[in-house]
């Protein structure tokens, strides 16, 4: 049994849902001791967000590769193998590798998550590389992530919105607040989270964070991130304005993504420059190895790829695939959508209903997801035009068969949604 074999084993969220989640670090401390405390060989970029945070962390480890840093990635979930999730400068961990450090875990003292224990090797890798920063992801939360143990040098929280409430909380400041519980004494403390002045999410963001002793900055107040009509972003943040910049990842909301990822790099990198910024912002996809956020499938430009899974995320991607560049006049939006069941289908639905997309509906793998004939459920009552349900490769054939030239392809939904289709068009190459 290799190594990625021996993890997939063990509980974890695609396949068990909430019955995975293991708040507290207590088992994260037993795996590290066993590892020789990797995590204190490094300073980390620490994000937390319930949108966004991939993003904003695949940006900022770019900047800091290109500012002649090693740097570290831990992102979640992967999307084909496992080693994906632990990345120096955009390189993922070997498969090598991965087997020898699973040996060194000791997984029936500890009995940990499959995330627990993939937060543990990246950890383990980074140090082992040699990195000189290390940016990680958090998980699920932030005040009881397993990658609360990081030595963070700067806390950055993207996004909030209502997702994961049964664990989090019913509000945008229940949820802001455990997203802030990533906070730190005397760290700093960044945020874009949005809310009206002295309540909302914002402020739930910037109580928590002064309860526990973290200065805050709020990016939408303190720098200009827009994203102009030509596709580049106008960036100025507090350091420096950085005038036009070409930013690799589709979509406005990205522009708010790539300030909190400059910021972040300006504090880990006080000799940061310009050149750097915009290496890291173009060129996020080779040097932090980012995929499935607006991504174009290189053998058929039609297709693009992102991991959009709640109700803000698919306003995003659906806005991003409907501009200009996305679908030319006279095209159609086709989406091939399959959706976890704990996620709201009929959001989804409602959107695509009111894109005129053509939608194909798919089965996923795992007990979590929603099944093809629930999804197509979904889209019939909201008026949607679906097909009927189908799986990913299957979908993928029939909606580049039926799309035109003009025509888009989304395949969209959810992380194993954009993962099987991966899978899919690999196997064809």
């Amino acid at each position: 049994m290799t190594g990625a074999d021996r993890l997939l084993a063990l509980p974890r969220w695609t396949d068990d849902g909430a019955a995975a989640y293991r708040p507290g670090v207590e088992r994260m401390e037993a795996l590290l001791d066993a590892l020789g405390h990797p995590e204190r060989a490094f300073p980390a970029v620490h994000v937390a967000g319930t949108n966004g945070k991939g993003s904003t962390a695949s940006l900022a480890a770019a900047i800091l590769t290109a500012s002649g840093r090693r740097t570290g990635l831990h992102t979640s979930p992967h999307l084909v193998h496992v080693g994906e999730r632990m990345r120096v400068d955009g390189a993922p961990a070997a498969s090598g590798w991965l087997d020898a450090a699973v040996d060194r875990l000791p997984l029936d003292a500890v009995q940990p998550s499959f995330f627990e224990a993939t937060v543990a090797l990246s950890l383990a890798y980074f140090a082992e590389r040699g990195v000189d920063v290390a940016v990680v992801e958090v998980g699920l939360g932030g005040r009881l992530d397993a990658t609360g143990v990081v030595q963070s040098a700067v806390s950055v929280v993207t996004h909030v919105g209502l997702d994961h409430t049964d664990l989090l909380g019913d509000t945008l400041p229940e949820i802001a607040r455990e997203k802030a519980g990533i906070a730190r004494a005397g760290v700093p403390l960044l945020h874009a989270v949005t809310g009206e002045p002295g309540q909302g999410a914002g402020a739930a963001v910037e109580a928590e964070a002064a309860r526990r002793g973290a200065p805050t900055e709020d990016v939408r107040a303190t720098c200009r991130a827009e994203r102009l009509p030509d596709g580049r972003l106008a960036l100025a943040t507090p350091g420096r304005d950085y005038g036009a910049l070409h930013l690799a990842l589709p979509g406005a909301h990205q522009a708010w993504n790539a300030a909190l990822a400059v910021r972040a790099a300006e504090i880990v990198a006080p000799d940061l420059t310009p050149e750097a910024v915009e290496a890291g912002l173009a060129g996020v996809v080779r040097l932090a190895g980012l995929r499935g956020r607006g991504e174009a499938h290189p053998a058929d430009p039609r297709v693009v790829l992102d991991v959009a899974h709640n109700a803000d995320g698919w306003d995003a991607a659906l806005t991003a695939a409907l501009t200009a560049a996305r679908v030319p006049p006279g095209g159609r939006l086709h989406a091939v959508v399959g959706v976890m069941a704990d996620k709201d289908a009929a959001a989804l639905a409602a959107r695509l209903a009111a894109a005129g997309a053509r939608a194909w509906p798919v089965a996923l793998p795992g007990p979590r997801a929603l099944p093809a004939t629930a999804l197509a459920a979904a889209l019939a009552a909201a008026g949607a035009d679906a097909a009927p349900p189908s799986d990913v490769p299957e979908a993928l054939a029939r909606a580049s068969a039926a799309a035109g030239p003009a025509d888009r392809i989304l395949v969209t939904g959810s992380f194993v949604t954009v993962g099987e289709a991966l899978r899919a068009m690999e196997a064809v190459r």
